[in-house]
């Protein structure tokens, strides 16, 4: 069975079906208050886990490599969730179709901090040795399980998350950027907790217990931060599983999920790519050209910090102390980050309004690539600049690097929310359910991560081993972002606007 055409808003059942409640916006914020607990772990995976990797004994040439399991995981894992999603009819789980996936993809996270956390005592029961410099064959490879089960956690459920908040605002397309701007502020604190935990050198001191012989200080520093994760974590999941019941009817018929088995799964995801109209397509191509922006700055931030700039070596054992200065200071820098993210956040919806979503888009690319040339710049600067006998790097290159991380916290909240919004309005009448629809756009994000992933270590080993040729990638794409939103998305936005009011 080939993927349902899109509807044309006549199908007997949704005429049929009372149309649903409005949902409350304080059950909107309830709803979206697990992306809280899920931002503050992948905030301290993003801070802190490609130093320790390194330190296991994973070469900065292939540290990149170890970040596919993310969006490989996500390349099948959130449209499949989705798509099962969508499938599940709400007379099946006291619990809905959305929010069962939400609290298996809480519980996967908390497996898999553990894992990673304690990824260094478990390896020495592998045969690790302790010694500073070697590898840790048998971390190493616990960590790997732990990672991937992590962005497999992630994915299984955002996406889910994503979908039930549309299902919530469904026919709103208002209502729909506001609930996207809700996650969007949750993911803002879950950062700002999590980059400020990252940044705390002292945890180890709080929970003693988890230094041992072969988990040192940094070590324990992060096995203690995860802890505080899956408390969060479990805290927020209740929050938006316990928020609002989910709607028993929906606007289109993907709800009315037959007595047998749909169509196959890949064939339904790929098949539906021959319906899409061109603001959607718009939507997809800008996403990956913002995500090519993005990736390497999320994989890559506090090492920078920590390498350029304090010119610390986790590989090295006497500049370790300094690489590890480095990242908590880069630490410091993305929870400003965060805090600018939740400020954007809860201005969103009225830029929307006056600029219009596309141009709003386009001119935090344009500021993202921006930020990405400075950070060029500065790191030319450090490398020229005289640190001194103290080895401390001028303040005016710390400060400079603080303020370019926080800046980017405005264009990073339009990416958590305008592309799901813009998603979510453009497939409505699609004939697919908001779950497969974010799985789709998700495919838009974890395919340039697999193309940064494979490429950003060799590529910035080939110039010398630095962060720089990745950030120039960053900056290129990010502005030819900005120049396809700007010129591409407004037109499509009206062109969409006058099909439905000819309908």
């Amino acid at each position: 069975m080939p993927p349902r055409r899109p509807n044309s808003g006549g199908g007997t059942s949704s005429a049929a079906a009372p149309p649903p409640k409005k949902v409350p916006s304080r059950f909107l914020l309830r709803a979206a208050s697990v992306a809280c607990g899920v931002q503050f772990g992948w905030a301290l995976q993003l801070s802190l886990l490609t130093p320790y990797v390194q330190e296991l004994g994973i070469p900065h040439a292939f540290a990149s490599l170890v970040w596919l399991c993310g969006p490989l995981s996500g390349l099948l894992v959130q449209p499949l969730v989705g798509h099962l999603s969508d499938r599940l009819a709400p007379a099946d789980s006291p619990l809905g179709r959305r929010r069962p996936f939400i609290a298996a993809g809480a519980a996967s996270i908390a497996a898999a901090v553990l894992a990673v956390g304690f990824s260094a005592d478990l390896g020495r029961l592998f045969g690790d040795s302790v010694q500073p410099g070697t590898t840790r064959f048998g971390a190493i490879i616990v960590y790997l399980i732990g990672f991937w089960l992590l962005d497999v956690g992630n994915n299984a459920t955002q996406g889910p998350c994503r979908a039930f908040l549309a299902d919530l605002t469904e026919n709103d397309p208002r209502r729909t950027r506001i609930a996207n701007a809700y996650f969007s502020l949750f993911m803002a604190l879950g950062n700002i907790l999590g980059y400020a935990t990252g940044a705390y050198s002292g945890w180890y001191k709080i929970f003693p217990f988890t230094v041992t012989a072969s988990c040192g200080v940094s070590c324990a520093n992060l096995k203690s931060a995860f802890l505080l994760d899956i408390i969060i974590l479990a805290i927020t999941t209740y929050i938006t599983v316990a928020s609002v019941e989910e709607p028993r009817s929906f606007g289109s018929d993907e709800a009315e999920r037959p007595s047998h088995q749909e169509e196959a799964f890949l064939f339904e995801l790929f098949g539906s790519f021959k319906y899409f109209t061109l603001p959607v397509w718009m939507v997809l191509i800008v996403t990956s050209l913002t995500w090519i922006g993005w990736f390497p700055f999320i994989l890559f931030d506090t090492d920078w910090m920590g390498r350029e700039i304090y010119r610390g070596s986790p590989e090295i054992v006497a500049d370790t102390q300094k690489y590890h200065d480095g990242v908590r200071m880069g630490s410091f820098g993305l929870m400003l980050n965060s805090v600018l993210l939740g400020v954007t956040s809860v201005v969103m919806e009225k830029l929307c309004r006056k600029w219009g979503a596309g141009l709003v888009w386009g001119v935090s690319n344009i500021i993202m690539a921006l930020c990405f040339v400075a950070m060029l710049i500065i790191t030319y600067v450090a490398k020229n600049s005289d640190y001194g006998p103290s080895g401390e790097p001028p303040t005016g290159i710390v400060v400079a690097s603080i303020i370019v991380f926080t800046i980017l916290g405005a264009p990073l909240a339009v990416t958590y929310s305008i592309p799901y919004a813009m998603a979510a309005s453009r497939v409505e009448n699609l004939g697919l359910g908001q779950g497969l629809a974010m799985g789709i756009l998700n495919l838009s994000i974890v395919i340039p991560q697999i193309i940064v992933s494979l490429g950003s270590g060799p590529w910035d080993q080939l110039f010398g081993g630095g962060n720089a040729p990745a950030f120039f990638v960053a900056a290129a794409a990010s502005f030819v972002g900005g120049l396809v939103a700007i010129l591409g998305l407004p037109r499509a936005r009206i062109a969409s606007s006058r099909r439905r009011g000819q309908r």
